[in-house]
């Protein structure tokens, strides 16, 4: 058997070898892609149930706090005001600086006063005088209408001499108190002891007994007191919570804010509130009390004052970022149900107290409050509930390993 050219060994094992070597090649590749297409087929495995950050809820005790504004007023104040007329000699205090009880303000002149308190000095000698004389009289007489030596009528009127002779000295001698009280007026006390204000009047100025304006102001500002304006509605308000029971009224301690946003260091108390409500206002007044050793509060300061009127017990409280909100406003929670599952809660909330709602209706010790990982649950999905805060100290412990 003739072989030609083209079967030669040289040109027919290259051809034969790679006829062969594509095909094995092709096999594996097929089978892969088979076996490829056969995954492809079945189902992925389902992804496991987001976590759920949740917080137990359990009764608890709350203050209602309330914010109001209200004004500083002078614990004390005096109009000082001259009680007898004549020029001012002299001004003999600093503006502006603490004055005491009893300290000499300002000196009147005295000529008149003085004259008028020897005046009154003599006459209550030319009294005591005649009385001298006249209980003598009377004295001499008594011995003498005993043996009918004088009459019954000189010896009484003797007796009624002398009887007003002592009177005269009495009549006098209160002249003379009221002339020296009068002498001391001279000089202007300081009724009380405070910061002393602008001095109105000057050195030679004529003033008046009872004039209406002051010759200067004392004001006590340690303590000092703040007018805080309360709603009269939402006074009732509270008297119907505490009378309900479960309230209890709390402590009369308050916090002051100042016009800048800082907060006073010394706190006060709630010393009573006026028994009737402003007309025009509606509102009723509460004075506080508080210490002002430094003078930093000034009278007709606008201030804020925070402090709790009542204590609520066994109350249920749901963090803020728990309580969503529907476009009507309605608030509603998702808890943990049974079986793990989401449940929307429909609730009703009355206030924020702190970082948390106080809840009215909806909520129970005891329920599973959902405030973590909201975003990824939806009503009726099972969840994997966690304790909040160790859903998200997990991804963090991950990242960091």
């Amino acid at each position: 058997m003739m072989l030609s050219a083209r079967d030669t060994p040289s040109t027919f094992l290259p051809e034969t070898l790679g006829y062969m070597s594509l095909k094995s090649l092709a096999l594996p590749g097929l089978a892969l892609l088979l076996l490829l297409t056969g995954c492809a087929k079945k189902n992925p495995p389902p992804p496991p149930p987001p976590e759920a950050g949740y917080v137990v809820l359990a009764p608890q005790t709350a203050s209602i706090d309330i914010e109001l504004s209200g004004r500083t007023t002078a614990y004390e104040t005096s109009e000082v005001r001259p009680q007898v007329s004549g020029l001012i000699l002299a001004r003999r205090f600093t503006e502006g600086s603490i004055v005491h009880q009893g300290e000499t303000l300002y000196e009147i002149d005295p000529s008149l006063y003085g004259a008028a308190a020897a005046e009154a000095k003599a006459n209550v000698g030319q009294a005591e005088a005649n009385r001298a004389a006249a209980e003598a009289r009377a004295s001499r007489y008594k011995p003498l209408v005993e043996i009918e030596a004088v009459s019954k009528q000189d010896y009484t009127d003797a007796v009624a001499q002398a009887r007003q002779a002592a009177a005269q000295v009495a009549q006098t001698r209160a002249a003379l108190k009221t002339a020296e009280i009068n002498l001391a007026f001279t000089r202007v006390p300081a009724p009380i002891t405070g910061r002393v204000g602008r001095s109105l009047v000057t050195t030679g100025a004529l003033v008046t007994s009872g004039q209406d304006s002051p010759l200067t102001t004392i004001s006590r500002l340690d303590p000092i007191n703040v007018d805080i304006q309360q709603s009269s509605a939402d006074l009732v308000a509270l008297r119907n919570r505490l009378a309900s029971g479960g309230v209890l009224p709390s402590g009369a301690s308050v916090q002051l804010m100042l016009e800048d946003g800082s907060v006073y260091a010394q706190r006060g108390r709630v010393e009573f509130a006026e028994p009737l409500v402003d007309p025009s206002t509606g509102t009723v007044t509460l004075r506080a009390r508080f210490p002002n050793p430094q003078n930093l509060l000034l009278p007709g300061m606008f201030v804020r004052a925070r402090f709790s009127q009542a204590t609520l017990q066994n109350v249920i409280l749901a963090p803020q970022q728990a309580v969503s909100r529907t476009p009507r406003g309605d608030a509603s929670v998702m808890l943990v149900g049974p079986d793990n599952k989401a449940v929307l809660r429909q609730i009703k909330v009355d206030r924020t107290i702190g970082d948390k709602w106080l809840v009215v209706s909806g909520l129970a010790a005891g329920d599973k409050v959902i405030t973590e990982g909201l975003s990824r649950v939806r009503p009726g999905q099972p969840v994997h509930p966690v304790l909040a805060g160790s859903a998200a100290a997990a991804p963090a412990a991950q990242a960091g390993r």
